[in-house]
């Protein structure tokens, strides 16, 4: 039997239903409970930071089989600057779990006009094609653990690693820990 530490849990493309995939399974084509759908699970494995854009918002991040992360940043702001390695140092560190993402909101500015991006750092969570929470600046990880937060999220897991990345921008921003 396979227990949420070593599963992943990835919306079917097609019902968007979780379903939980055992660790070893990822690479492989797997199967929707619900509708029998094919889930391709090799896109969670990337360990990286996905370069979102105005092209790309759609597929990148709403149709994403697990809840994404984003971190809207500018080349002109310090803070960003600061904050970018942790950032990409959390990417590898929750993938499969976490789409981790960054939005240059100079480069893409329906983005930044659709979700009204006035200031940098902002960081936006993104589950199941819909945005469930803002952020602007960067928050401490205690911010991000309040209930109200977190009543759409079911995944522990999801909880940790996104409170995780708080943390982690948090100290590389050079802010003091949270």
């Amino acid at each position: 039997m396979t227990t949420t530490t070593n599963a992943y849990l990835i919306r079917c493309p097609d019902c968007r239903t979780r379903n939980r995939i055992p660790a070893d399974k990822l690479g492989a084509v797997a199967r929707c409970g619900k509708c029998g759908g094919s889930i391709p699970t090799a896109e969670v494995l990337i360990a990286q930071p996905h370069l979102v854009t105005d092209a790309n918002f759609e597929a990148t991040i709403l149709k994403s089989p697990i809840p994404a992360l984003i971190f809207a940043w500018a080349p002109w702001c310090g803070t960003c600057t600061q904050v970018a390695p942790a950032f990409d140092s959390f990417a590898r560190e929750s993938h499969g779990r976490v789409r981790a993402g960054k939005l240059n909101v100079d480069a893409n500015r329906q983005l930044a006009s659709r979700f009204n991006i006035l200031s940098v750092p902002f960081l936006f969570v993104f589950d199941n094609g819909q945005l469930k929470q803002s952020l602007p600046g960067v928050q401490t990880k205690h911010e991000l653990m309040m209930p109200v937060s977190y009543t759409h999220l079911r995944a522990h897991e999801t909880v940790r690693w996104i409170s995780y990345a708080v943390f982690c921008l948090k100290r590389g921003g050079g802010g003091g820990g949270g």
